[in-house]
């Protein structure tokens, strides 16, 4: 990374943005942070105050910077789709922070952009790059794990259970859809870099503790032609947990622990790989060498590296609009099952209307 690429932030709402500014603060990653935006004035000044970027009124004035050559969006998801759309025309590249947008008509706006003036542009899904989640994906896509007849990702955090959480933004319409919305796309859109895009969907979601903190616990069954058959389970009511992801095979069994923040952030109660595959011909365990992190919050700040790499065109899009667009219609999908009660495939009409 020679030459140093200036950023700006539009929007600090979705906080995992402050964890690549403070990652990209050592120059061996050749990012500078150097502008940002938000209509949170007081968010804004946090930031100003925390990275020393300069602070601008309005996004446009931002984007009129010709210095600035590529920003993160992380704005309230609501604002997603005005926000590229300006960035595009203004030629700059585009990291967009999950989720990608509130509804279909949202994201094709989005692709569109991106299409129409041909900017670099990626999500941010640290999920996609976690090591261990890639050492799953090459276990599966080698063909050593024989057939795969089902999957179980266990995703949680437990800001359901804080009741100042319901005066966030994430619940506020005019902001955000609600938390299965925000943080269940997050294993969601791993299955669709794992599998690619299922057949059909059923799914409950739940209101289950604080009615203003809607849809907190939620299950959604994910069905590929001839298999597996996959499953997420969300709860954002969770304290702690363990088992995070279960791959049942033909030839062994994968069992990942420690996977998101219930379990990699609480007290351990056993030891040992936080990945391991058990072989059936061999009749034992064999762990992976790839650790855990301490506390999840790492795994967040592993995404500042692989995004600096996109910058400087070093490697492809985590996922690109149109990936990123149909891991939104997954979602929404979930959402369309449980209003109707059935199982739904991808183009059930409902799944535009929401």
């Amino acid at each position: 990374m020679s030459k140093m690429i200036q950023v700006g932030v539009l929007g600090f709402a979705h906080g995992h943005v402050n964890a690549y500014c403070d990652v990209w603060r050592d120059p061996a990653y050749g990012i500078q942070v150097v502008g940002g935006w938000d209509h949170d004035q007081s968010r804004l000044e946090v930031a100003r105050s925390a990275f020393g970027l300069n602070a601008y009124s309005e996004a446009a004035e931002l984007l009129a910077q010709e210095d600035i050559q590529a920003v993160v969006v992380a704005s309230e998801t609501s604002m997603h789709a005005e926000l590229v759309e300006q960035a595009a025309a203004a030629g700059k590249a585009v990291i967009l922070q999950k989720p990608m947008a509130l509804t279909m008509e949202e994201a094709n706006r989005i692709v569109a952009a991106v299409n129409k003036y041909g900017i670099p542009f990626t999500m941010a899904w640290q999920m996609r790059v976690d090591p261990q989640n890639l050492q799953m994906k090459q276990w599966m896509d080698s063909g050593e794990l024989g057939k795969v007849f089902s999957i179980r990702r266990r995703h949680g955090l437990a800001m359901g259970l804080h009741a100042d959480f319901a005066q966030s933004w994430h619940v506020k319409p005019e902001y955000n859809r609600d938390i299965w919305a925000d943080d269940a796309s997050h294993p969601i859109d791993l299955l669709h870099f794992w599998l690619g895009v299922p057949d059909s969907v059923t799914a409950e979601i739940e209101s289950l503790y604080n009615p203003d903190i809607p849809h907190d616990n939620g299950v959604a069954i994910f069905r590929y032609k001839g298999g597996p058959i996959a499953e997420v389970n969300c709860s954002f009511t969770c304290n702690a947990a363990e088992n995070t992801t279960e791959i049942v095979a033909e030839r062994g069994t994968v069992v990942q622990n420690f996977g998101d923040a219930p379990s990699c952030n609480a007290v351990r109660s056993s030891e040992g790989p936080g990945l391991k595959r058990y072989d059936a011909a061999a009749g034992a365990w064999i762990g992976s060498d790839i650790e855990t992190p301490d506390n999840h919050g790492y795994r967040i700040r592993g995404l500042a590296k692989p995004l600096a790499e996109f910058l400087h065109g070093e490697c492809k899009a985590l996922a690109s609009a149109e990936e990123g667009r149909t891991s939104l219609r997954m979602v929404l999908a979930c959402y369309a099952s449980a209003k109707q009660g059935r199982r739904v495939t991808l183009d059930d009409p409902m799944i535009d209307e929401l």
